[in-house]
Order: structure tokens, then C-alpha cells, then sequence
């Protein structure tokens, strides 16, 4: 007898609406057509070293309490997305979105933000979980894994800006 636990297929099908969801984060609308989104899955393994990733910086480097509880909720997701963003300015003249008066005087600043890469990086997360949504899939959008994310350095030394989003059933 062909038989599968729902227990089984239940991670199958995380995994499944995972990957649709780096689609829409991927096609989701950019700034001017450039796509400085840089986008990854992690599963059960990886997901424990961000998880004590997370713990370590409340130990050691004084995080608030509060990614302490988010390292234990993310362990019972088996799929995580991880979305960031790139911080490079479009050159767009005019603009000053991002605070400065031009993309020149920005980029004076490679460590401040255009405000499309972020604005982008919103879209895409905002597409992402709403392929989650349209299957149900139980997902937050985390700043705390983000965090980890950056200081393990998973997505790049180039990625300033980074989200997690835990999925479970």
C-alpha cells in the first residue's frame, strides 16, 4: 500500500510553497528594473546555528530578550527564507529619498541605504508572504533572524539589509 503520513507530506508541501515564494519575491516590481535583492532557503540545520546564532547575541552581546524567544520559535519551522537586500543607489537625479541630495552625495555613504533597495526589498517580502498566505503556510517576517543573518555573513558581505521568514504548518 502506497501510504504517506500527513506529517510527511505537510514538510513536502512547506518546501514547495517555499520556493514559490522566492519566485514572487524575485519578480516582485524593482527600482528602475535593478534587482539588487539577494534571496536563500535554509533548512533544519541552518536553521539551528541562526537560532544559536540569535542566543549568542543576547549572551554575549547584550541583544534584547526578545531574540532569545525568536531563536526558540524558529526551530519549529523546517524552511526559512531569507531575503536582503544589496545597497547600491539607481543614480537617479532627481530624487533624495534617501535623505541625501543626490545619488552622487549617497554614495559618499556606501553604507546608507537608497531608499529603493529597501523599498524593494519590502515589495518582495510583501510578495513572498502572500504566496504563504494564498496555502496557509504559517510565516512571520523577522528582523531578530535578519540580524543573525547578517552578522554570520550567509548572504554576502555586500547585503546590508536582511529579513527571516519561518515557515510552518
Amino acid at each position: 500500500m502506497d501510504l504517506k503520513s500527513e506529517e510527511a507530506l505537510r514538510e513536502e508541501a512547506v518546501y514547495e510553497v517555499a520556493r514559490k515564494m522566492l519566485i514572487a519575491a524575485r519578480t516582485a516590481p524593482k527600482g528602475r528594473g535593478v534587482d539588487n535583492t539577494v534571496m536563500a532557503l535554509v533548512g533544519r540545520e541552518g536553521i539551528k546555528k541562526i537560532s544559536d546564532r540569535l542566543k549568542e547575541m543576547v549572551d554575549k552581546e547584550g541583544a534584547p530578550k526578545f531574540f532569545a524567544r525568536d531563536a526558540d520559535n524558529i526551530l519549529s519551522a523546517p524552511v526559512m527564507l531569507l531575503l536582503g537586500t544589496r545597497i547600491k543607489s539607481l543614480g537617479l537625479n532627481p530624487c533624495g529619498l534617501c535623505g541625501y541630495k543626490n545619488c552622487a552625495e549617497k554614495d559618499a555613504h556606501p553604507g546608507h541605504p537608497c531608499a529603493f533597495n529597501t523599498g524593494d526589498l519590502g515589495i518582495a517580502v510583501g510578495s513572498a508572504v502572500s504566496v504563504a498566505m494564498d496555502h496557509r503556510v504559517d510565516n512571520r517576517i523577522m528582523y531578530t533572524v535578519g540580524q543573525a543573518v547578517l552578522r554570520m555573513g550567509l548572504l554576502g558581505d555586500d547585503v546590508k539589509v536582511v529579513y527571516g521568514i519561518p515557515l510552518s504548518v
